[in-house]
């Protein structure tokens, strides 16, 4: 087995991929993939889902026209040119050009291994090579320094597994063949609600069986209730049961069985059950690399693992499972790497998250219920305001109706501690929020001591702050 030794190993090419810039030109660097190069965001994740969003959402309004006095229909979904617009044009050449690159004469000091990675000793990793090359014999490759940024793959329990039916996840259910009459998708999570959306406004019968009573059910009770409201007149949902059992029929449907022995047949049957990380496949305690009890992969405050020159980040070792978050432990990885008697820590207050379902969905920070375990620890009392879309101007020019911005915050510093918004754009509209957590500053003062223009759709977001009651002056200086 032959050996070759590197400054850096990275094992994964999402957001692991932009570690090797030019401040590490002159270092002898290893990267592997054992699937598609470019990780789950630009092929089956974030990238690719979006753009069929946005597609389910211009058909969606089509729909839903007649509320704005006007007739519309969709009279044709092509499917294939769709994925065509997604895939060929887009997607696969981003992906095919970046392994291209990293191949390439530009990157001299990088060598691109496709296959898996797993420890069979401290910093050192035998690589497998993919079935393309499965006639090509392991390699032994050793670094200074490996990044794991290994990421999760789909969770499909073992009675799925074993019961012979076919079934899709997130990555490969956009490249079906044709756009399906019926899907059952089991699971009510942020995958399972954007599918239902792309589907059932794309003309597909969409159930979605879930074991919780409720859809998203982690999000903030008043997201959690309105969005559920909202979700009923768009799919058929069959909520708190469980499934028991698979089957295929004589025609060659997909039967789910659930626990009161009720049958739900349809043509596909998509598994959006949560992720699980791809620890198992490295070898770790091998390398001396410690897991957490969820068997993600244990880190410091600085991205460092339990095994010296080992680091991991992303969905391989933090909770978020987000992109923007993976990125920004990259940037401090890297930093780390170059900067060893200068470490910085990994920043994880006030991180966002989007769901692009419908309507979309934005949230940052604590939700109501947790808030109030805030207020009880602190002695403090919070403040919330949920402020409507149709109660400012041009949400009632959309002719919106529960959509709604949310916001929490503490009554007497005026120290915004969450903030969840339902409706029209929401992930664009929160992050003028963020900004005021970041920088700590008071939302009385945010919501009077500047201009927000009329009337656009951020008054959603400045009266919900100008609807907060604080206890105290007002910073100000002017009454509300």
């Amino acid at each position: 087995m032959t050996s070759e030794h590197f400054d850096l190993i990275i094992v994964g090419t999402g957001s692991g991929n932009s570690i090797p810039g030019a401040e590490l030109h002159d270092k002898k660097i290893a990267i592997v993939e054992r699937g598609v190069f470019g990780g789950t965001c630009i092929n089956v994740g974030c990238i690719p889902t979006k753009m069929f969003v946005h597609t389910a959402d211009v058909a969606r309004e089509v729909a839903d026209a007649q509320r704005l006095s006007l007739t519309g229909e969709i009279t044709n979904v092509d499917w294939t040119d769709i994925q065509r617009r997604v895939f060929a044009e887009r997607i696969d050449p981003i992906s095919v050009g970046g392994e291209e690159y990293r191949r390439g004469p530009k990157t001299p000091n990088i060598t691109l291994y496709s296959g898996t990675a797993s420890f069979s000793g401290p910093r050192e990793l035998t690589v497998s090579f993919s079935d393309a090359n499965s006639d090509a014999d392991p390699v032994t490759i050793t670094a200074d320094n490996i990044v794991l940024a290994t990421g999760t793959r789909p969770f499909i329990p073992d009675v799925i597994k074993n019961s012979g039916v076919n079934f899709r996840t997130n990555e490969d259910i956009m490249r079906l063949e044709k756009l399906p009459n019926s899907l059952t998708i089991l699971g009510g999570g942020i995958i399972a609600v954007e599918f239902a959306h792309v589907f059932s406004a794309l003309g597909t019968e969409v159930t979605v069986i879930n074991r919780s009573p409720h859809l998203l059910k982690k999000l903030d009770s008043t997201v959690v209730e309105r969005f559920n409201e909202k979700a009923e007149q768009q799919w058929t949902n069959i909520l708190g049961k469980s499934f028991q059992d698979f089957r295929t029929t004589d025609d060659g449907s997909i039967a789910v069985i659930l626990d009161d022995g009720t049958e739900v047949v349809s043509d596909e049957l998509l598994v959006a059950l949560g992720r699980i990380p791809n620890s198992d496949l490295l070898n770790l305690s091998t390398g001396g690399v410690e897991v957490d009890s969820h068997d993600r992969i244990s880190v410091d405050e600085y991205g460092r693992t339990s095994a010296k020159g080992v680091w991991a980040l992303g969905d391989a070792s933090n909770k978020y499972e987000l992109k923007h978050v993976a990125n920004a432990e990259a940037r401090v990885v890297q930093h780390n790497l170059l900067h060893p008697e200068d470490l910085k820590k990994l920043n994880h207050t006030n991180v966002p998250s989007g769901i692009f379902t419908h309507p979309q969905i934005a949230t940052v920070g604590l939700t109501e219920d947790q808030a109030r375990v805030y207020e009880k620890e602190t002695g403090r009392a919070i403040t919330v305001k949920v402020q409507e879309y149709s109660d400012v101007a041009y949400g009632w020019a959309m002719e919106e109706g529960g959509t709604f911005c949310k916001i929490i915050a503490d009554a007497e510093t005026g120290k915004i501690l969450g903030n969840h918004i339902m409706g029209p754009q929401a992930t664009t509209l929160i992050q003028q929020l963020i900004t005021v957590m970041v920088f700590d500053l008071d939302a009385r003062l945010v919501a009077k001591n500047q201009y927000w223009p009329h009337p656009s759709l951020s008054e959603v977001v400045e009266n919900a702050l100008l609807g907060l009651e604080f206890t105290g002056p007002d910073p100000a200086g002017i009454q509300p």
